[in-house]
């Protein structure tokens, strides 16, 4: 048994199952649904505690998200395919993804000592909780941050074995691996940027907070998600269309990640699902602070200048926020934003893609950039 979980049972495939163009997600939701609970059952069988480890990370996966990834991925697809081609053959590299976005959340919480997500408590809280609760020995913080750093783990593995079920020409599954793996180093080299920001703030800027931007969320959120399902319809996609993908992901997923900058400080935890003022708590240099503290009056700037270190005080996170919005940091980011939005689409003008999935993706852009979660 243990030997087949390692091994991911490389020659099945999951059934396939007819798919309308307009439910891709649940079609998604399905296929991450039946492969996680045979991977559940399965570590549930070597050992019940592994059960309950592996369920933590089925209930994060499955506990709702946007689905971003696989939605730009099947329209990178659908862009260069016939129209009449069947989505089910890609609907296990589509699922892979959030796989994939799944482990980057756990980790981003624990490294953030986030308490909630997606509504409910982060996962490493989950596991601290079950560690004090059961009165076991050592710290309950250490062990929920070790159990949550191996739940991610688990789900990067379980991305790569859902991903190698794909039912496609081994030079289609090739290519769309190699983009894949690009999309996780980006990804990884992005969130020590971003961990290395917090430690160094004097030396940030606007110009590297918009640099970690690019790395750890544009490029797994939307570019690289456009190129692996491009790369999914074949080996030998159009350099045109590749292009195209590379400039509307690179600017609509900046806009997304500014977008997050403010959502983190001003959205509302009953609809994002996580506390708001993590980044000012930390003094993380997002694009949002950057531009705040380039603005800011002497006064503002004496304020700005107590994030680090900040009390996790909902009195102190509200009055940042308010002298942020105030240096006029706010109004700018909204304008980056749209900018990129219209950059963004004008790259999907002329390219040689289908038009429903151009039509598709100037929606994505609007609907992903300006959202309230």
């Amino acid at each position: 048994m243990a030997n087949d979980i390692l091994a991911g049972h490389p020659r099945r495939t999951l059934p396939l199952q007819a798919v309308r163009r307009d439910d891709v997600i649940g079609a998604v939701e399905g296929t991450l649904a039946d492969f996680l609970a045979g991977q559940t059952a399965a570590l549930d069988g070597v050992d019940p505690a592994l059960g309950g480890f592996a369920r933590a990370a089925r209930d994060l996966v499955l506990a709702g998200g946007k689905r971003l990834r696989p939605t730009f991925a099947y329209w990178g697809w659908r862009g260069a395919v016939d129209a009449a081609e069947a989505v089910d053959p890609v609907l296990p590299a589509l699922a892979a993804l959030e796989l994939m976005h799944a482990f980057a959340l756990v980790h981003d919480d624990v490294m953030d000592d986030s308490a909630t997500r997606r509504g409910h408590p982060a996962v490493h809280r989950v596991f601290a909780a079950q560690h004090e609760s059961a009165g076991r020995r050592g710290a309950s913080v250490h062990f929920g941050q070790s159990a949550a750093v191996l739940v991610g783990d688990l789900m990067l593995v379980w991305a790569d074995q859902l991903l190698a079920r794909a039912p496609l020409a081994p030079a289609t599954l090739l290519a769309a691996r190699a983009c894949y793996d690009r999309m996780r180093a980006e990804a990884v080299a992005g969130q020590y940027l971003d961990v290395l920001g917090e430690a160094e703030p004097p030396k940030w800027s606007v110009e590297r907070a918009l640099r970690v931007a690019r790395l750890k969320t544009a490029g797994y959120t939307v570019r690289h998600p456009l190129q692996f399902g491009l790369a999914l319809a074949g080996p030998a996609g159009d350099p045109a269309a590749q292009e195209a993908y590379h400039r509307f992901g690179t600017a609509v997923g900046e806009a997304f990640q500014l977008r997050d900058d403010l959502l983190g400080v001003y959205g509302d935890p009953a609809v994002t699902g996580k506390p708001a003022g993590d980044d000012l708590r930390t003094g993380k240099p997002t694009v949002l602070l950057m531009l705040a503290r380039q603005l800011a009056t002497p006064a503002q700037r004496a304020v700005l200048n107590r994030i680090p270190g900040l009390a996790p005080d909902t009195g102190d996170v509200d009055q940042l926020a308010r002298v942020i919005a105030a240096t006029g940091a706010v109004a700018r980011v909204e304008t980056l934003i749209r900018h990129r939005v219209a950059e963004g689409v004008a790259a999907l003008a002329d390219a040689p893609i289908h038009p429903d999935a151009r039509a598709a993706l100037t929606r994505l852009a609007v609907t992903a950039t300006h959202r309230p979660a």
